[in-house]
Protein backbone atom coordinates (compact mmCIF):
# COMPACT_ATOMS: atom_id res chain seq x y z
CA UNK A 1 0.00 0.00 0.00
CA UNK A 2 2.56 2.26 0.92
CA UNK A 3 4.53 1.72 -2.32
CA UNK A 4 1.82 2.56 -4.10
CA UNK A 5 0.96 5.45 -2.58
CA UNK A 6 4.55 6.66 -3.34
CA UNK A 7 4.45 5.89 -6.42
CA UNK A 8 1.00 7.74 -7.13
CA UNK A 9 3.15 11.01 -5.28
CA UNK A 10 5.77 10.55 -7.67
CA UNK A 11 3.57 10.70 -10.59
CA UNK A 12 1.36 13.73 -8.87
CA UNK A 13 5.53 15.39 -8.68
CA UNK A 14 6.37 14.69 -11.93
CA UNK A 15 3.26 15.63 -13.93
CA UNK A 16 2.07 18.65 -11.78
CA UNK A 17 5.74 20.34 -12.68
CA UNK A 18 5.70 19.79 -16.20
CA UNK A 19 2.55 21.22 -16.81
CA UNK A 20 3.75 24.32 -14.68
CA UNK A 21 6.94 24.43 -16.11
CA UNK A 22 5.24 24.99 -19.50
CA UNK A 23 2.42 27.14 -18.25
CA UNK A 24 4.87 29.03 -16.18
CA UNK A 25 7.56 29.54 -18.86
CA UNK A 26 6.23 33.02 -19.81
CA UNK A 27 6.40 34.13 -15.90
CA UNK A 28 9.62 32.54 -15.50
CA UNK A 29 11.45 34.51 -18.41
CA UNK A 30 9.35 37.90 -16.77
CA UNK A 31 11.28 37.23 -13.89
CA UNK A 32 14.42 36.65 -15.30
CA UNK A 33 14.46 39.69 -16.97
CA UNK A 34 13.67 42.00 -13.84
CA UNK A 35 16.35 40.24 -12.11
CA UNK A 36 19.27 40.97 -14.35
CA UNK A 37 17.84 44.77 -14.89
CA UNK A 38 17.53 44.90 -11.25
CA UNK A 39 21.45 43.67 -10.03
CA UNK A 40 24.42 42.36 -11.70
CA UNK A 41 24.51 38.23 -11.28
CA UNK A 42 23.11 35.48 -12.57
CA UNK A 43 19.57 35.03 -12.91
CA UNK A 44 19.33 31.41 -11.01
CA UNK A 45 20.87 30.52 -7.51
CA UNK A 46 22.37 27.16 -7.27
CA UNK A 47 23.69 25.66 -4.14
CA UNK A 48 24.35 21.62 -3.01
CA UNK A 49 21.73 20.27 -0.63
CA UNK A 50 21.67 17.01 0.56
CA UNK A 51 18.18 14.94 -1.12
CA UNK A 52 16.78 11.17 -0.36
CA UNK A 53 19.23 9.67 2.48
CA UNK A 54 21.80 12.40 2.40
CA UNK A 55 22.56 12.33 -1.13
CA UNK A 56 23.46 15.68 -2.59
CA UNK A 57 21.92 17.41 -5.64
CA UNK A 58 21.97 21.17 -6.88
CA UNK A 59 18.90 23.16 -5.85
CA UNK A 60 17.40 25.92 -8.01
CA UNK A 61 15.75 29.62 -6.74
CA UNK A 62 15.68 32.68 -8.47
CA UNK A 63 18.46 34.91 -6.93
CA UNK A 64 17.05 37.05 -4.81
CA UNK A 65 20.35 38.82 -3.23
CA UNK A 66 23.42 40.61 -4.84
CA UNK A 67 26.08 38.63 -5.98
CA UNK A 68 28.19 36.75 -3.61
CA UNK A 69 25.88 37.47 -0.45
CA UNK A 70 26.93 34.81 0.75
CA UNK A 71 30.53 36.32 1.48
CA UNK A 72 29.46 39.31 2.66
CA UNK A 73 27.04 40.75 5.96
CA UNK A 74 25.42 38.25 8.17
CA UNK A 75 26.78 35.07 5.73
CA UNK A 76 23.98 32.33 5.19
CA UNK A 77 21.70 34.27 7.56
CA UNK A 78 18.87 36.63 5.76
CA UNK A 79 16.99 38.84 7.88
CA UNK A 80 13.87 40.77 6.71
CA UNK A 81 15.69 44.43 6.19
CA UNK A 82 18.55 42.66 4.91
CA UNK A 83 20.92 45.16 2.91
CA UNK A 84 21.70 42.38 0.23
CA UNK A 85 18.02 41.40 -0.61
CA UNK A 86 17.56 43.14 -3.90
CA UNK A 87 14.39 45.22 -4.73
CA UNK A 88 12.85 42.22 -7.22
CA UNK A 89 14.57 39.55 -4.71
CA UNK A 90 12.34 40.75 -1.70
CA UNK A 91 8.98 40.64 -3.58
CA UNK A 92 10.38 37.14 -5.11
CA UNK A 93 10.34 36.15 -1.41
CA UNK A 94 7.40 37.79 0.08
CA UNK A 95 5.08 35.70 -3.02
CA UNK A 96 7.89 32.76 -2.50
CA UNK A 97 8.28 32.96 -6.45
CA UNK A 98 11.91 32.41 -6.06
CA UNK A 99 10.79 29.06 -5.17
CA UNK A 100 9.52 28.10 -8.74
CA UNK A 101 12.75 27.09 -10.50
CA UNK A 102 12.58 24.03 -8.11
CA UNK A 103 9.83 22.50 -10.58
CA UNK A 104 12.93 21.44 -12.42
CA UNK A 105 14.61 19.55 -9.33
CA UNK A 106 11.04 18.15 -8.84
CA UNK A 107 11.03 16.76 -12.92
CA UNK A 108 14.36 14.90 -12.42
CA UNK A 109 13.55 13.58 -9.32
CA UNK A 110 15.68 15.20 -7.15
CA UNK A 111 12.67 16.81 -4.90
CA UNK A 112 8.81 16.34 -4.17
CA UNK A 113 6.15 19.01 -3.78
CA UNK A 114 6.06 17.97 -0.51
CA UNK A 115 8.08 16.80 1.93
CA UNK A 116 11.35 18.67 4.88
CA UNK A 117 12.99 21.18 3.30
CA UNK A 118 16.57 20.52 1.70
CA UNK A 119 19.17 21.19 3.87
CA UNK A 120 22.90 22.19 3.59
CA UNK A 121 25.23 19.21 3.21
CA UNK A 122 27.09 20.16 6.61
CA UNK A 123 23.89 20.17 8.63
CA UNK A 124 23.64 16.65 7.89
CA UNK A 125 27.19 16.34 9.19
CA UNK A 126 25.92 17.19 12.51
CA UNK A 127 22.93 15.42 12.45
CA UNK A 128 21.90 12.72 14.78
CA UNK A 129 19.69 9.87 14.34
CA UNK A 130 16.86 11.79 15.44
CA UNK A 131 17.33 14.66 12.90
CA UNK A 132 18.15 11.88 9.76
CA UNK A 133 15.06 10.81 9.90
CA UNK A 134 14.13 13.62 7.95
CA UNK A 135 16.32 12.48 4.74
CA UNK A 136 14.12 9.29 4.65
CA UNK A 137 11.80 11.43 2.31
CA UNK A 138 12.76 13.28 -0.91
CA UNK A 139 12.93 16.90 0.09
CA UNK A 140 9.80 19.10 -0.51
CA UNK A 141 9.67 22.84 -1.98
CA UNK A 142 6.84 22.68 1.32
CA UNK A 143 6.23 20.93 4.16
CA UNK A 144 4.52 20.35 7.17
CA UNK A 145 6.91 22.64 9.25
CA UNK A 146 6.05 25.20 6.57
CA UNK A 147 2.42 25.53 7.20
CA UNK A 148 2.75 25.60 10.59
CA UNK A 149 5.36 28.28 11.27
CA UNK A 150 7.74 28.68 8.51
CA UNK A 151 11.17 30.33 9.02
CA UNK A 152 9.50 31.53 12.30
CA UNK A 153 10.07 28.26 13.93
CA UNK A 154 13.38 27.39 15.96
CA UNK A 155 15.62 24.46 14.17
CA UNK A 156 14.57 21.81 16.77
CA UNK A 157 10.62 22.69 15.77
CA UNK A 158 11.10 22.54 12.27
CA UNK A 159 13.05 19.36 13.05
CA UNK A 160 10.24 17.45 15.29
CA UNK A 161 7.54 18.95 12.11
CA UNK A 162 9.80 17.19 9.56
CA UNK A 163 9.82 13.66 11.60
CA UNK A 164 6.22 13.27 12.29
CA UNK A 165 6.62 14.13 8.67
CA UNK A 166 7.95 11.15 7.26
CA UNK A 167 6.93 8.94 9.94
CA UNK A 168 3.19 9.25 9.41
CA UNK A 169 3.53 10.19 6.00
CA UNK A 170 0.37 9.53 3.63
CA UNK A 171 -1.20 11.08 0.71
CA UNK A 172 -3.94 12.76 2.43
CA UNK A 173 -1.46 14.42 4.93
CA UNK A 174 0.20 15.48 1.49
CA UNK A 175 -3.28 17.03 0.40
CA UNK A 176 -3.69 18.89 3.23
CA UNK A 177 -0.30 20.39 3.62
CA UNK A 178 -0.98 21.32 -0.86
CA UNK A 179 -3.62 23.41 -0.05
CA UNK A 180 -2.72 24.89 3.40
CA UNK A 181 0.43 25.97 1.61
CA UNK A 182 -1.85 28.34 -0.50
CA UNK A 183 -2.79 30.17 2.78
CA UNK A 184 0.56 30.58 3.52
CA UNK A 185 1.65 31.98 1.13
CA UNK A 186 -0.73 34.48 0.86
CA UNK A 187 -0.33 35.18 4.07
CA UNK A 188 3.57 36.27 3.64
CA UNK A 189 4.06 35.02 7.02
CA UNK A 190 7.38 33.33 8.09
CA UNK A 191 9.64 34.60 5.54
CA UNK A 192 12.71 35.23 7.71
CA UNK A 193 14.11 33.59 10.79
CA UNK A 194 14.91 35.48 13.84
CA UNK A 195 18.68 35.63 13.94
CA UNK A 196 18.19 34.21 17.74
CA UNK A 197 16.69 31.33 16.27
CA UNK A 198 19.44 30.96 13.83
CA UNK A 199 22.14 29.11 15.23
CA UNK A 200 24.95 27.43 13.08
CA UNK A 201 22.86 24.21 12.40
CA UNK A 202 19.74 25.98 10.99
CA UNK A 203 21.38 27.85 8.46
CA UNK A 204 18.58 28.01 5.97
CA UNK A 205 19.37 29.10 2.08
CA UNK A 206 20.13 32.68 0.67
Amino acid sequence: MKKLQLFIKRLFDFLLSLILLIVLSPLFLIIAILIKLDSEGEVFFRQERAGLNGKPFMIYKFRTMVKNAEKIGDGYYTGENDPRITKIGRFLRKTSLDELPQLINILKGEMSIIGPRPTLMYQVEKYDDFQRKRLLMKPGVTGLAQVNGRNSLSWPERIKYDVYYVENWNLWMDINIFFKTFLVVLKGEGVYAEKEKFIIKDKDEL
